[in-house]
């Protein structure tokens, strides 16, 4: 376990570290918001153009927040289920002892 912490500690695990598999639906859907966004700004001037950029930068900051918090959540919710799974003492039965005593 200590080296698991080590390596969050040195930079040596990073869970948003991923690469988009080729070919995959989120690399399609990206490529395709990508192209939507550059006919859109191709189409419009001055303050729509600032405008749209301001949108897409906003709902950028919000994926990006919700992802975090998403993170933050999960964790501490996989945490508590480990905690959980290690008392033994909440249930209708106890071990028995040791018969060769």
């Amino acid at each position: 376990m200590r080296k698991t912490l080590e390596d969050i500690y040195y930079g040596n695990i990073i869970p948003c570290d991923r690469q988009i598999a080729p070919g995959s639906n989120l690399e399609r859907a990206m490529d395709q918001a990508q192209k939507c966004e550059e006919k859109l700004v191709s189409q419009l001037e001055g303050t729509q153009e600032s405008l749209l950029l301001n949108l897409v930068n906003a709902q950028n900051e919000i994926y990006s927040t919700m992802a975090v918090e998403n993170f933050v959540l999960g964790f501490r919710l996989g945490m508590r289920l480990a905690l959980e799974a290690m008392d033994e003492d909440d249930g209708e039965l106890t071990a028995m002892e040791d018969r060769r005593r």
